[in-house]
């Protein structure tokens, strides 16, 4: 490695893995070069997630950085591990610096067989990673009262709606994006499909919500038209917006192949369906794209706390650890590429043909057993998994 990147550890279980990962199929091949940030809930609740900003500033300047899962902390989470405050998403406080867009792309292997029948090729998410609900304002009223919506000019003017005459107590959220950011979700959408040679769905809720997914829906027609149609046709690709509805219902009957777009939470909660419908929500990749060309990539999932619990008691568990696996390879190679170091390039490459071949070969973890044919010969727990990886990666 000529240059490094901002390493991003995280929390219980995928922590755990990380650093074996690390250690047994990472450090004895390359000179692993990163700058270390410890994004662990009580280390980021003693800094008041000054580490969070510290590391997401990191990997602008790097262009290169690799995160594992974090933990969101709710008010158990403040219990369990004595939190002086709730901590924010550190996802939302890293997108939100980075103004990026999430692509995450299910893994597919030959004997894995997801639940979507007709799913024949990978359907790739570009998640609008900024505002919306992950940087929203609450309110729980206490009784009645006028709610209302209230935006003030840097000119002193003031717009004011009535969002609702509450005749009780209730809950009120505010939510926001930017013209400019999510004019750059559609340019990061339009040029990641033009690379991958892949049609691009955008789906929201206009009929509803007039001017908020409106507004995304005319930014994105605007700079489609404007930037990306002629190239778009050259290459026999189509871009089309529709409701979000009718998204999911198109979806989860096409035989996929496409990148579908979608708005911070919708991205979330259908990146999380596609992976699961693929196998496992380990079995897929995702990287935040910042328009700086700043790339972060990631483990898909959470920190799977269940089995954390059962590690503290001395388990070792079936935990899959190819989402882990392969951020570090993205990384890996887009560092490689970045510095021009092919051997980087190739040796990430290798990884993760190492990794599906194991996987090929009928030894996996628990997760993925279920749904393999032919059945798996080996269900292995995550230490011996990453043991049968490194033995294939020294063939």
């Amino acid at each position: 490695m000529k240059n490094a990147i901002a390493e991003l550890d995280g929390d219980e279980m995928t922590r755990v893995l990380w650093h074996v990962i690390k250690d047994k199929l990472l450090s004895p091949y390359i000179n692993l070069k990163t700058e270390y940030y410890d994004l662990g809930l009580k280390n980021r609740d003693e800094t008041d997630d000054k580490i969070t900003y510290e590391s997401a500033s990191a990997i602008q300047r790097l262009g290169v950085g690799v995160k594992c899962a974090t933990i969101t902390s709710n008010a158990a989470r403040v219990e369990e591990y004595k939190l002086s405050h709730l901590t924010p998403s550190p996802n939302g406080i890293i997108r939100a610096e980075l103004d990026g867009t999430v692509f995450r792309t299910p893994i597919l292997v030959g004997n894995l067989h997801g639940t979507v029948s007709c799913w024949k090729k990978p359907i790739i998410m570009g998640r609008h990673a900024y505002g919306d609900v992950y940087k929203n304002c609450e309110i729980r009223t206490p009784g009645a009262g006028k709610a209302e919506l209230v935006f003030t000019g840097n000119d002193g003017k003031e717009i004011r709606k009535t969002i609702m005459e509450m005749k009780s107590a209730g809950i009120i959220q505010g939510m926001h994006n930017l013209d400019e950011s999510i004019e750059n979700f559609a340019r990061c959408c339009f040029t990641y499909a033009l690379d991958r040679n892949v049609s691009v769905w955008f789906g929201a809720k206009d009929t509803i919500s007039k001017t908020y997914d409106g507004t995304f829906k005319e930014i994105f027609q605007r700079v489609f038209d404007t930037s990306y149609k002629t190239q778009f046709e050259k290459a026999g690709l189509t871009y089309f917006y529709t409701l979000i509805d009718d998204a999911v219902a198109r979806v989860m009957k096409s035989e996929g192949g496409m990148l579908w777009a979608c708005k911070n939470y919708d991205g979330d909660v259908m990146s999380d369906m596609i992976a699961s419908a693929c196998g496992s929500l380990a079995m897929m990749t995702s990287v935040l794209v910042s328009p700086s060309g700043a790339f972060e990539y990631e483990a898909s999932h959470g920190t799977v706390q269940k089995h954390y619990y059962r590690y503290l008691k001395g388990e070792k568990t079936s935990t899959n650890p190819v989402a882990l696996i392969f951020a570090w390879t993205g990384a890996l190679a887009k560092r490689g590429e970045l510095d021009g170091t092919n051997e980087l390039v190739d040796f990430a490459t290798r990884l993760e043909t190492a990794t599906l071949a194991t996987i090929e070969a009928g030894e996996m973890t628990g997760d993925i057993a279920q749904i393999a044919e032919p059945q798996a010969t080996r269900v292995l727990n995550a230490w011996e998994f990453i043991d049968a990886i490194k033995s294939r990666l020294e063939m």
